[in-house]
């Protein structure tokens, strides 16, 4: 018999029955070791959020904290909210609304393929050392995912995102030390944004340091990403398709590296400057270009290998081994 989690805290009363079990699921439905839980909370990132700073030792979630799993609302946002490490197991669909608070030291991965957080999104304020994974976020109504207020040292990774009402996944105010990796994001339109608005530099410039790499931007129309002020944003390795507005907007005199990526059908590749925002730098190199337009380039951008070790995949093999591995069921 699994032990019995730690009791819920008085912030929200938890429903009689509502699962909240400290024994894991294997993606194929299996009970999991001990070692096998501990491997899901112990993984780490690569990119900004597995860089030392700010006091936080790279980016571990809630690793060393209990193991949940939740397989309702407001059991599940009951232990977002508590304070202490928890890594948080999701089965099946969580039904939410409007941006639930996420606390910081926290995992949260999704079990199977089909683990789910729709009608709403998660927000991140002040905290730092995320972990969110393996989770389909559908139908938010507002953002599916925000990052906000000088967070930090977030890592969200093998999630899809669709049909939101405004961004999938917006990093604004200040938050630094993100990677964003191996998602699929499809049938939006504005996908994801960085930096808050034009008048925000104070606050974003000397900020905003986030990866993308290995996502697969498929359909989703613009903002993939959008960057003000940012520097060095890195965007490597990704997987561009029918994008039909453009792929990466540097504005705002952000920093933006685009390598080794690919993009097909895309009549826009690369933005320097958009819409009322000033022009931002952007380099590119070694990314391949079928049927999409000429790509803008501006300056120059400060190396992001100056912060981390990374290896490109060559591009040529990423209209196959991104949508192979990327999204939810993949790890």
């Amino acid at each position: 018999m699994s032990a019995s989690p730690p009791p819920p805290l008085s912030r929200r009363r938890l429903l009689t029955g509502a699962a909240a079990t400290s024994t894991a699921l294997l993606v194929g439905g299996s009970p999991a070791s001990a070692g096998q839980r501990a491997a899901v909370a112990a993984a780490g990132p690569d990119g900004y959020a597995g860089i030392n700073a700010l006091g936080q030792n790279g980016t571990t979630g809630g690793v060393g904290g209990p193991v949940v799993t939740v397989s309702d609302a407001e059991t599940f946002l009951d232990y977002c909210d508590r304070n202490e490490p928890y890594v948080i197991q999701v089965s099946g669909t969580i039904r939410i609304s409007s941006k639930q608070g996420v606390r910081s030291n926290k995992t949260i991965v999704g079990l199977g393929k089909g683990a789910e957080i729709t009608g709403g999104g998660l927000d991140m304020y002040r905290r730092q050392n995320v972990i969110i994974r393996n989770l389909r976020f559908t139908g938010a109504d507002d953002d599916a995912i925000s990052i906000q207020q000088s967070s930090h040292h977030i890592w969200i990774d093998h999630c899809e995102f669709s049909t939101g009402a405004d961004g999938l996944i917006d990093i604004v105010r200040g938050a630094t030390y993100i990677t964003v990796s191996w998602n699929h994001f499809h049938d939006h339109s504005k996908n994801m944004l960085l930096g808050h608005s034009d008048a925000n530099g104070s606050q974003d410039t000397g900020a905003l340091r986030v990866s993308f790499h290995h996502n697969f931007f498929d359909g989703t129309t613009q903002r993939n990403p959008r960057v003000r002020f940012g520097e060095p944003v890195h965007v490597y390795n990704n997987y561009f398709r029918n994008n039909t507005l453009y792929g990466v907007a540097s504005t705002m005199d952000a920093g933006v590296l685009v390598e080794g990526n690919y993009f097909e059908n895309v009549p826009h590749p690369i933005y320097s400057g958009y819409d009322e925002s000033g022009p931002g730098r952007v380099v590119e190199r070694n990314n391949v270009y079928v049927n999409s337009g000429t790509p803008q380039t501006l300056g120059t951008v400060q190396e992001p290998s100056t912060y981390y070790a990374y290896t490109l995949d060559n591009p040529s093999s990423l209209p196959s081994t991104v949508p192979a591995g990327a999204g939810v069921g993949k790890i």
